[in-house]
């Protein structure tokens, strides 16, 4: 059973991975290579600028700014990275619970259910992933919170 929380945390990882290299070269998918961020496009504009609902003026005004950009860009691939490696799992649950909550105020009420959409799930899932330890399956948890720096700096397991 360790073994499907392991995948569970590998997939949801591959899920941010993808979005930051779509974001970033315009693979197509969510994203066309004209819109990409190595061509001068903003991977929060389209999402920032459609935020309808209670908090839309203040995610509106984010859009397309370049620290939002940045930001979001390093959350995505950090989290990701940390997902499919295994290591970083509270930081990567921190973050990503944050990510995720903004995203869903982003969106607030969402259009579908009044108040749960994939970012709820993704933030319980996160959350889920980091007290079963599913870093230490299928992954480098277990060496990473042996490591130095990590007895240094125990927020980094």
């Amino acid at each position: 059973m360790k073994s499907v929380w392991g995948l569970v945390r590998i997939t949801l990882g591959w899920i941010f991975l993808w979005a930051f290299f779509d974001k970033l070269l315009g693979l197509g998918y969510s994203t066309l290579p004209a819109k990409s961020w190595l061509a001068g496009g903003s991977p929060t504009a389209g999402f920032l600028k459609g935020a309808a609902g209670t908090f839309a003026p203040v995610f509106n005004g984010l859009a397309g700014q370049m620290w939002v950009d940045w930001l979001f860009m390093a959350g995505l691939l950090c989290l990701g990275a940390a997902l499919v490696l295994g290591i970083g799992m509270r930081l990567a649950t921190y973050g990503g619970s944050l990510l995720m909550l903004l995203l869903w105020l982003a969106v607030f009420p969402p259009k579908t259910n009044p108040f749960v959409d994939e970012h709820v799930v993704y933030m319980l899932v996160l959350i889920g992933l980091y007290g079963v330890n599913a870093g230490e399956v299928l992954g480098f948890g277990k060496s990473w919170k042996k490591s130095s720096i990590v007895k240094q700096y125990p927020i980094l397991q």
